[in-house]
């Protein structure tokens, strides 16, 4: 179970006092998910998310996350924002970590999405982009490109105990994407940066939310697209490519929103970008992550082959993906 912070039901019947939520009736460990600490809270007026932010999600960045949310919110998107206590705050402490008190949103995350489910997703991304076009919040990308070569070289060659010549052919790969990424050419906003299947709450075909913003940031719209390309249309091993399930995603997208022929030029190397930034923080959390820890490592590698079908030159002249 990804739960990293235990809350004792005195500490968390002592939390909700705070709210106009009701009594505590029960609570349980979310194991979804690997950033934060998430329990499902209900009371005797309803469910509620509780998340308590680990030391990845930094308290400095969670007002941005959270007007974000509202944001999102009140232009008619399916998000949870947090809940306000008594006197209007949102951001509190529990157990030695800030929190949040969260709307629940029904519906289940998905393992193998249909076409028609990732059609929906894409239409939602669209207009996620579409909402966020006066949202004044800024925040820098935290994983964007600017971050990889540093990544990279944190890890060293310790990538190679992951797969011999990983170290060389990132360093390969990024090179060529360093050199061709577009920047701000096609247009930025706020992006999720993570949506992921797991990230989408899926009622039947049809989108019922969007969760898990902690690594939303300003940059390259099409980037946001390009990561849940690669997130939606392989399976989890990175070998088989569900290349209908991709093309409904981008269809849907391009039918709530737009893709400029220059947007379509750029989609590869964002794509191939995607691939990197995964298998480098997956690299990180696999080398660093002590094998008897809560969560559960994720194969980096499983990423890094997706870049065969986005740059299958490219690939062809790495090692690890020939």
């Amino acid at each position: 179970m990804a739960v990293y912070t235990h809350v004792s039901a005195e500490a968390l019947t002592a939390f909700l006092a705070r709210y106009d939520v009701g009594e505590l009736v029960s609570a349980k460990g979310i194991a979804e998910g690997v950033e934060n600490s998430n329990y499902l809270v209900d009371t005797t007026k309803g469910r509620f998310i509780l998340t308590l932010y680990e030391k990845r999600v930094a308290a400095g960045d969670l007002p941005y996350f959270l007007a974000l949310l509202d944001h999102l919110a009140a232009k008619g998107l399916p998000v949870p924002p947090a809940i306000k206590d008594r006197h209007g705050v949102a951001i509190q402490e529990l157990a030695g970590r800030p929190a949040c008190l969260i709307a629940f949103l029904p519906g289940v995350s998905l393992s193998e999405p249909t076409p028609v489910q990732a059609g929906a997703a894409g239409k939602a991304l669209a207009a996620l982009h579409r909402a966020v076009a006066d949202f004044e919040g800024d925040r820098a990308n935290s994983m964007g490109i600017a971050s990889w070569r540093p990544l990279l070289e944190r890890c060293g060659r310790s990538l190679d105990s992951i797969a011999p010549g990983l170290h060389d052919d990132l360093s390969s790969a990024l090179d060529l994407v360093e050199a061709r990424w577009p920047h701000d050419a096609i247009g930025s906003c706020a992006i999720h940066a993570d949506l992921f299947p797991d990230n989408v709450l899926m009622l039947g075909d049809t989108v019922g939310g969007l969760i898990d913003f902690y690594f939303a940031s300003t940059d390259l719209r099409l980037y946001d697209l390009a990561i849940a390309h690669a997130a939606w249309s392989f399976d989890a091993t990175g070998h088989a490519h569900e290349a209908a399930v991709g093309d409904a995603l981008i269809a849907g997208y391009a039918d709530g929103g737009s893709l400029t022929a220059e947007e379509g030029r750029a989609f590869p190397i964002l794509a191939v970008g995607a691939c990197i930034r995964f298998t480098l923080s997956r690299a990180w959390d696999w080398l660093n992550t002590p094998h008897d820890a809560l969560v559960t490592r994720k194969d980096p590698l499983a990423f890094w082959r997706r870049l065969r079908v986005y740059d299958p030159d490219l690939a062809s002249r790495l090692k690890t993906l020939a």
